[in-house]
């Protein structure tokens, strides 16, 4: 659970906590028999003492808001009463940022009778590959997802057939357009505990998270406006900006993250009209934002009226350190948009991704969404639903985690053993990938045809980088899709290729 803590603040930090669960407990956020994180574990996520966590839940079980259940866990009760849902848009325009109220100004008469709901109702393996005809297997660190040797596919075929045989006809239509409404709802309570209060009327569900960027590129930007983003950083949403003919403007990356000190001058020059980030596990160098950071820029990008795009794509795969609060945890209202996919924790083939928004801008995704591609798969999201409900997803994403940490860990070792002194790497605390520098004077787009011969590949790094500012000195290598053994091999290849290159 990622709950967003102000150490600096004079409230004490149980009182924070206490706070936090309290707000999504009345909220409905968090809703009735939610099993809440076990002491230890919250403790140890959050970097705090042990006892912190227990005077924050003994105030909250001193309320009735929850229970502890010997041998079982702490469990939120039944037993309260809901705080009334937030105001609607309507007469509350004021309290959304300017550019919101902007949007809402212009109008959505082109909505009515376009697109209804009614009409709508109505209406290979990354592991290995031949290298070469006498070559040995390639061993592949380019791909950008899991192993796919870990996917639950036995599980998900029984529950496809399962909601068949319940849902019938019901899971073959076109569905909301939203999304399917329990799986929103499923969502919600996902986010709740992870430190993110949202409701299904606020969650949009995509065809995986590059059509959610895709959808705020559409209703946000316009031909030569400018997007700020990290440079380097996720290359299918480059080609996504540099498509919509954007101006892209960089702001460098060290190792905790996005430099924000550099953000004001930034905003001040160039006048964004979006902030794209990815603050958690970041691809492709894997570094993870700062508290502070987080904070700082949520400030600046209030203060310079700019709305942020979060792209959360593998936060919940973290190994190492503290867990920190998505942006849209730290959010005042309406100014952070969030978008996270399961493709990467599940199958890249669902294509299931789901975007979180508030105020006028979330009518405004779901109309483009009608428009691009009506809804997404309505048998995909209800078994997804399933899937997610019965618990098997929680225990997915705790074995995943305990193979890719150890996976992180070989290819850390095989890199200090069989790389030369100069590669430099920054050791990532969670999610899928390790970025890579190749010393001075060495480049991964000559490299690669060097690593095809011994039968290894990799992602070269300009495809990270604006067109105007590609580095092919970097490249980015995933560990989670290889065995302990494969990794070695591979990176013990990869050794090969450079000494052959550098002796060239």
């Amino acid at each position: 659970m990622r709950i967003p803590l102000d150490r600096q603040s004079n409230v004490p930090l149980y009182q924070q906590i206490e706070a936090f669960l309290r707000e999504g407990i009345m909220s409905g956020s968090l809703v009735p028999d939610t099993r809440l994180p076990a002491i230890r574990q919250l403790a140890r996520d959050l970097g705090i003492n042990r006892i912190t966590v227990e005077n924050a839940y003994a105030e909250l079980e001193a309320d009735g808001l929850i229970c502890s259940r010997v041998g079982s866990g702490t469990y939120v009760l039944p037993s309260y009463q809901l705080a009334p849902p937030p105001p609607n848009d309507e007469g509350e325009g004021e309290a959304w940022p300017l550019w919101q109220q902007e949007l809402a100004a212009q109008g959505r008469a082109h909505h009515e009778g376009l697109l209804s709901t009614e009409v709508l109702a109505g209406a290979g393996h990354p592991s290995t590959a031949r290298a070469g005809a006498q070559g040995p297997e390639l061993i592949t660190f380019a791909t950008g997802v899991g192993d796919s040797r870990l996917f639950p596919v036995e599980d998900l075929r029984k529950i496809i057939q399962n909601v068949m045989r319940r849902d019938g006809v019901g899971a073959l239509v076109y569905g909301e357009p939203r999304g399917y409404g329990p799986l929103r709802a499923t969502i919600a309570q996902v986010l709740a505990s992870q430190g993110v209060s949202a409701r299904p009327d606020n969650i949009l569900i995509t065809a995986g998270s590059q059509q959610a960027i895709s959808l705020v590129t559409q209703v946000l930007l316009k031909p030569n406006d400018a997007i700020l983003v990290e440079v380097p950083t996720y290359g299918g949403a480059l080609a996504l900006f540099e498509a919509a003919n954007l101006k892209i403007v960089g702001i460098p990356v060290d190792e905790a993250g996005m430099r924000v000190d550099e953000l004001e001058k930034l905003l001040q020059q160039h006048h964004p009209k979006l902030i794209y980030t990815i603050p958690n596990f970041h691809n492709p160098t894997g570094t993870c934002l700062t508290g502070q950071r987080r904070s700082r820029l949520i400030t600046l990008a209030d203060r310079y009226n700019v709305p942020i795009l979060e792209d959360d794509f593998v936060g919940d795969f973290r190994y190492d350190g503290r867990a920190q609060p998505a942006l849209k945890a730290l959010d005042p209202g309406g100014r952070v948009i969030y978008v996270s996919t399961f493709s990467k924790m599940l199958m890249p083939g669902l294509r299931v991704g789901f975007l979180v928004a508030d105020g006028p801008i979330y009518e405004e995704l779901v109309y483009s969404k009608r428009f691009n591609d009506m809804t997404t798969s309505n048998l995909i999201q209800r078994s997804l639903e399933s899937y997610v409900t019965v618990g098997r997803f929680e225990a997915h994403l705790r074995r995943s985690c305990q193979v890719y940490r150890k996976r992180r860990d070989a290819m850390l070792w095989a890199i200090r053993r069989y790389l030369p002194p100069g590669v430099q790497v920054n050791p990532p605390q969670g999610g899928l990938y390790i970025w890579a520098r190749l010393p001075q004077g060495l480049s991964t787009d000559q490299l690669l045809p060097f690593a095809w011969e011994q039968g290894v590949t990799f992602a070269p790094g300009r495809a990270f980088f604006p067109t105007a500012q590609a580095d092919s000195s970097y490249m980015r290598l995933n560990f989670a899709a290889q065995s302990p053994d494969d990794i070695t091999e591979g990176i013990k290849r990869l050794g090969q290729a450079i000494a052959k290159l550098a002796a060239n």
